[in-house]
Order: structure tokens, then C-alpha cells, then sequence
């Protein structure tokens, strides 16, 4: 019958000697810093040497920084889906201004609109006040002219903005209409849509000469591209051509 005791599970393990272990007389300190009665790791490779010694192929300093997908870390963003990757609109948006020309000027598109106007308004007025002798009050005629000039305005900037983007007055100040998703001339339902909110609203009676200074006004605070409500009914905007 065995006298040897079951090994407690839950007994203390014997106390290791303080100081570091000397190795038997007649034999050498195992190298590396290892330890006697320990047994090297798995694959036969030897423990790590101790800290205060430079693991081999130099100081870890000398390695290179890991960087994030390769390359530079900063140029597209760390994370994936950087909301600063591609414009400040929304993560994953790209700019609405892209690729686009420079927005034209407000005081330049406002110059234009005045320099089309006297084309258009100077012969209209003059020849129909001829035709009527100037006699509004007795024939009506000044609503008549207003009816007029805003058909006859609008003919004009449907036909050179279709042809050619730019009425006389846009070609003069140097700015353009295009349309808002390709740049390409306004096309004929587009122009008119543009053209006649411009044109043909101001004539109602009362409300239309309110809706006007509102509608052209709207491009002082519109985002991102300074849109006047007439471009936004034709989805059209305009851009400098310098």
C-alpha cells in the first residue's frame, strides 16, 4: 500500500529562495538569463533576453511608426469613413462646389440684369409711349407695356441663354447660366421656367412687384450656391466665366 498523500489543490507552493538561483558547482549559468529547472518555450527557441538589454537588430525606436492602411496617415483620414475626407458637407458627401466654375458675383449678375433691362425696356417703352401718346391714365397703356416688355424680355433671355448661356448683358459683366447638374446650357423648358418667374410674376397686380424684390433677394442668403428663386425654378446657376 502506497504512503504517498494526495496533492492538495489548494495548498501553498513551496517558497522559492530569495535572490537569483546559483547553478550547481561545476556548471554554467544558462544563457540568456534562464533560469535552472526552467524549460524553454515551445519550438526550442530561448526566453527573451532580460529588459535592460536592446532586443537583437537594435534599439525598437529605430523602427518606423505603423501607419493607418499605409502611406501617409493624414491624407485620407485614419478612420474609415472620415466625415473630413471629402468636403465639409457631410460625411461621405462630396462638395457640391467640385469641379465647378467660381459662383458669379451678386453685384455683377445685378449689373447684368440692369444693362438687359435698358436693351429690352428702351426701344419697348419708347415706341409703344409713341404708339399710345403717352396716355396711360386714359388707355390703360402703362399695364400694357408692362405685358409687353415681360414677353418680349422673357423671348430674349429664353433664346440667347438656350444658345449661348449668356444674354448680351451676362456676356458684358462676364458671368454665365448653366445648368445646375452639368454645367450645360439651360435647356428651353428650363429657361423658360427660369425666365418666367422673373419675368411674367411681376406683372400680377398687387403681389407681383412683392414677390420680385423677395425672389431676387433670394440669392443673398442661399447656400451653397447663391441661387435666386428663379434658379431654383429653372435648377439652374450661375457662374463667372473669368
Amino acid at each position: 500500500m502506497s504512503t504517498d498523500q494526495p496533492e492538495d489543490p489548494f495548498a501553498k507552493p513551496p517558497r522559492e529562495p530569495s535572490g537569483p538561483a546559483q547553478p550547481p558547482p561545476g556548471q554554467s549559468p544558462p544563457p540568456g538569463g534562464q533560469q535552472p529547472g526552467q524549460q524553454p518555450p515551445p519550438g526550442g527557441q530561448p526566453y527573451p533576453p532580460p529588459p535592460h538589454q536592446p532586443p537583437p537588430g537594435g534599439s525598437p525606436y529605430d523602427r518606423p511608426p505603423p501607419v493607418y492602411g499605409g502611406g501617409d496617415p493624414y491624407a485620407s483620414g485614419p478612420y474609415p469613413g472620415d466625415p473630413y475626407a471629402s468636403g465639409p458637407y457631410g460625411a461621405g458627401e462630396p462638395d457640391p462646389l467640385a469641379g465647378m466654375p467660381p459662383l458669379a458675383n451678386r453685384g455683377r449678375r445685378l449689373v447684368a440684369r440692369i444693362v438687359d433691362g435698358l436693351i429690352i425696356g428702351i426701344p419697348v417703352y419708347g415706341l409703344t409711349g409713341l404708339i399710345w401718346n403717352y396716355d396711360y391714365n386714359a388707355t390703360g397703356a402703362l399695364f400694357s407695356q408692362g405685358v409687353i416688355y415681360a414677353v418680349i424680355y422673357l423671348a430674349y433671355q429664353v433664346f440667347m441663354l438656350t444658345r449661348y448661356g449668356q444674354s448680351l448683358g451676362k456676356k458684358l459683366l462676364r458671368v454665365r447660366v448653366g445648368m445646375l447638374t452639368d454645367g450645360t446650357n439651360p435647356t428651353t423648358p428650363a429657361a423658360l421656367k427660369r425666365e418666367s418667374v422673373y419675368s411674367l410674376v411681376p406683372i400680377i397686380p398687387c403681389c407681383g412687384e412683392i414677390f420680385w424684390i423677395i425672389e431676387v433677394l433670394w440669392c443673398t442668403w442661399d447656400k451653397p450656391y447663391r441661387q435666386c428663386l428663379h434658379d431654383k425654378a429653372g435648377q439652374t446657376v450661375v457662374v463667372s466665366v473669368e
